[in-house]
C-alpha cells in the first residue's frame, strides 16, 4: 500500500503526516519535493529514532502547497492541531526569564516568563540563562536603588521607606525619578560600571556606619556581579540584540546551542540534544520558528547556518535573519558550535543511556501486557485531607520519559473521602475532553490502587466508547511499588525490582504522587482561613468570627492549647480543630 502511494507522490513542496495502524497522526513534516523526502523514509537506511517512527507507520497523507514558505506555515498549524508524538522531541515548554521594567510615575522591576510585548510603559531586558539569575539581579537593583516594592500602594509607609530603599511612593505623590530611572535601564542595556560604582558605593557607606554585615553581603554581590559580566568579555560593541544559532550533529544525534547577545555582550546561552528524525535543515528550521513561538522575544538580529533558508525565515520571523562569514561574528558562531559539539560529547553517553533504557523498559512492559508499540502512559493519582481540597494529577510518559508539558491538573467538584469516586470523575473529565477535542489516545493508563480504582476507570472509558488499556500500581506498607495489575484479566504481575521495567513503573509512580501531592499543597496554601474552617465539622459561621477575631490566623489557631480552644469550642470540636489542622500543616 504504502509503496503504490509513493509512486503516486508528485515532486512539489508540502506537508506530509505519518499515521499509525489506529490512524494516529504520529509525525507531521514539510518538504520541498515531497516525493524525495516521503522515499527516503523507507529506503532501509534509516537509523535510531527515524527507524522506531518507520516501524510504526503503516499509512501516510500529504497536502500539496504553492510554496515551501506555505508548507511550513501548514506545518506549524498541523502539528499544534494533532500533537505528534515523535515531534514531541523539539518542543521546548520553557519560555526564557526577562527582567521587566515598568516605566511608570511607580518604577518597579519584576522577573517575568509570560511576557506581553504590547504592554505600554513597560520596558524588557532579557532573556537570561535562568530564573535564579535573573532574580539575583532584580533582588541587588531593588536593594541598591529605593524602586516601588508594594504590588498595591498602601496607605502609609513601610518598612522599605524606613530603611532607605523606597522613596515612599505613597506618601510622596511628586518624586522625580528621572535619574533613577534612567541608571537603571543604562544597567540592564549592559553598562556595569555604573552597578560596580553603586554597590563600592554602597559598600562605603555601610562600612564608615560600621554595618560591617551588610557590607559583607555587598561584596559578596559585587564579586558575583564581576564573574557575570567577565564572561561577557565575548562582545561586538555594537549594542545590537541578536541571538546566534549553530549545531553539531553525530550518531543520530544533534546537539544546538543558541547564544544570546544584547546590547552586543553575550549574556547567556540555551542548549538541546535531540534524536535526530528529520534532515538537518528542516529540524534546525524548525526548531528556530518554534524558539521564537514559545513567548521569546525575537531580537533585531538572527544569525543561523548558511545551509538554511535564509530567505523562508525571514519571510516567517519578525527579525533580520543572517549567515556569517568573517570578523568578530564569524568567531561567535563558530564558538556557538565549538560549545555544541563538546555539550553532545559530554552528554551522548548520559543521553543515548537514557533514551534507549527508557524506550526498552517501555517495549518491554508493552510486551507483558500484550499493547503493541507501547508509547504513550498516562497516570492519574488522587490527594485529599479529610475529604477537603481534593484534587487529582495526571502525568504522561511517552517511550519512558516524562512529558511535562502533557501533565494536567484537576481540582475534584465533591469534597469527599471517596478515592473510586474521584478516579471516576476525573477520568470522565480528562477523556470526554480527548474525544470532544480529538486529542491524542494515550496506549496505557495506570491508577494508583487495585481492582476499584481500575473498574471506575474501565467503566468511564466504557461508556465513552473508548478502548485503553488499564492497569494498576499496587503498593505495600512501606508506600513502594509491589505489583501491576492487569485490568483486563486482573493478573498480578510480580516485577523483578532490577529490571528497567520496575524501574520505570515506580518512576512514573513517583511522578504522578509527587505532582498531585504539590497540587495539593497549592491548592492548600491557597485557601483563606474562613474557607479551611467552614470544612471542620462544628464550626459555624458564630463561631468561626470568634476564632478569627482571638487568633487571627490558622497557625497561631494550629498552635493553642486545646484548653486554649475551649473558651471559644466544645472540647470534642476544639480537639477536631487542633488534629485537622495539625494534619493540613504536614
Amino acid at each position: 500500500m504504502i509503496k503504490e502511494k509513493l509512486s503516486l507522490v508528485p515532486m512539489l513542496p508540502g506537508c506530509y503526516l505519518m499515521k499509525n495502524k489506529d490512524g494516529v497522526v504520529i509525525y507531521v513534516g514539510k518538504a520541498k519535493k515531497l516525493k524525495n523526502r516521503l522515499k527516503s523514509y523507507f529506503n532501509g537506511r534509516v537509523t535510531g529514532k527515524t527507524k522506531k517512527l518507520v516501524s510504526e507507520i503503516v499509512d501516510f497523507d500529504y497536502i500539496v502547497t504553492s510554496s515551501e514558505l506555505e508548507a511550513f506555515i501548514l506545518e506549524l498549524n498541523l502539528i499544534k492541531k494533532y500533537d505528534p508524538k515523535y515531534n514531541i522531541l523539539l518542543k521546548d515548554d520553557k519560555s526564557y526569564p526577562y527582567i521587566e521594567f515598568k516605566n511608570d510615575k511607580y518604577p518597579t522591576l519584576t522577573v517575568k516568563r509570560e511576557i506581553n510585548i504590547n504592554k505600554r510603559n513597560k520596558m524588557l531586558f532579557g532573556p537570561y540563562p535562568n530564573v535564579g539569575a535573573a532574580r539575583r539581579i532584580v533582588n541587588l537593583i531593588n536593594r541598591l536603588y529605593p524602586l516601588k516594592k508594594c504590588d498595591k500602594t498602601p496607605k502609609k509607609e513601610c518598612l522599605y521607606y524606613h530603611i532607605g530603599e523606597c522613596l515612599g511612593y505613597c506618601i510622596h505623590k511628586d518624586l522625580d525619578t528621572s535619574e533613577l530611572r534612567n541608571e537603571i535601564i543604562s544597567i540592564l542595556n549592559g553598562h556595569d560600571d555604573i552597578l560596580i560604582n553603586k554597590i563600592n558605593e554602597k559598600i562605603k557607606v555601610n562600612s564608615d556606619n560600621l554595618n560591617f554585615e551588610v557590607a559583607l553581603e555587598l561584596k559578596k554581590e559585587l564579586d558575583y556581579i564581576k564573574v557575570v559580566f567577565e564572561k561577557q568579555k565575548v562582545e561586538l560593541n555594537d549594542g545590537i540584540n541578536r541571538d546566534i544559532f549553530n549545531y553539531y550533529y553525530e550518531n543520530g544525534y544533534i546537539s544546538i546551542v543558541v547564544f544570546f547577545l544584547r546590547n552586543g555582550k553575550l549574556v547567556g546561552n540555551k542548549k538541546n540534544i535531540f534524536p535526530l528524525i528529520d534532515d538537518i535543515k528542516e529540524t534546525l528550521e524548525y526548531y528556530i520558528v518554534n524558539f521564537y513561538q514559545k513567548k521569546n522575544i525575537q531580537p533585531k538580529e538572527i544569525i543561523v547556518p548558511k545551509e538554511l533558508d535564509i530567505e523562508l525565515l525571514n519571510s516567517l520571523l519578525d527579525a533580520k535573519v543572517i549567515c556569517t562569514e568573517k570578523g568578530k561574528k564569524k568567531h561567535l558562531f563558530d564558538l556557538a558550535s565549538t560549545n555544541a559539539k563538546i555539550n553532545l560529547e559530554n552528554n551522548i553517553e548520559m543521553e543515548y543511556r537514557k533514551n534507549e533504557k527508557s524506550f526498552d523498559a517501555s517495549h518491554e512492559l508493552g510486551n507483558i501486557l500484550g499493547v503493541e508499540n507501547l508509547s504513550i502512559i498516562e497516570a492519574f493519582d488522587n490527594s485529599n485531607l479529610f475529604g477537603s481540597f481534593t484534587v487529582s494529577g495526571m502525568v504522561t510518559f511517552i517511550d519512558g520519559i516524562p512529558s511535562t508539558k502533557d501533565y494536567r491538573k484537576f481540582k475534584i467538584s465533591k469534597e469527599q473521602n471517596d478515592d473510586v469516586g474521584s478516579m471516576r470523575e476525573v477520568v470522565y473529565r480528562r477523556y470526554q475532553k480527548v474525544l470532544m477535542n480529538n486529542l491524542r489516545k494515550p496506549d496505557l493508563i495506570l491508577v494508583d490502587g487495585g481492582i476499584n480504582q481500575i473498574n471506575a476507570c474501565k467503566g468511564v472509558l466504557n461508556e465513552l466508547n473508548l478502548k485503553i488499556k488499564v492497569c494498576g500500581l499496587m503498593k505495600d506498607d512501606k508506600h513502594t511499588l509491589s505489583e501491576l495489575i492487569d485490568g483486563d484479566t486482573l493478573n498480578s504481575y510480580k516485577i523483578d525490582k532490577k529490571s528497567n521495567v520496575f524501574y520505570l513503573l515506580t518512576r512514573i509512580s513517583d511522578e504522578v504522587h509527587r505532582f498531585t501531592i504539590n497540587y495539593h499543597r497549592q491548592i492548600r496554601s491557597k485557601g483563606s482561613i474562613s474557607s479551611v474552617l467552614d470544612e471542620i465539622e462544628g464550626i459555624g459561621p458564630t463561631r468561626k468570627k470568634e476564632l478569627l477575631k482571638k487568633y487571627g490566623s490558622l497557625k497561631k489557631i494550629k498552635e493553642a492549647s486545646l484548653e486554649d480552644l475551649e473558651t471559644i469550642l466544645p472540647k470534642d470540636v476544639a480537639k477536631r480543630t487542633l488534629e485537622y489542622l495539625l494534619n493540613f500543616y504536614k
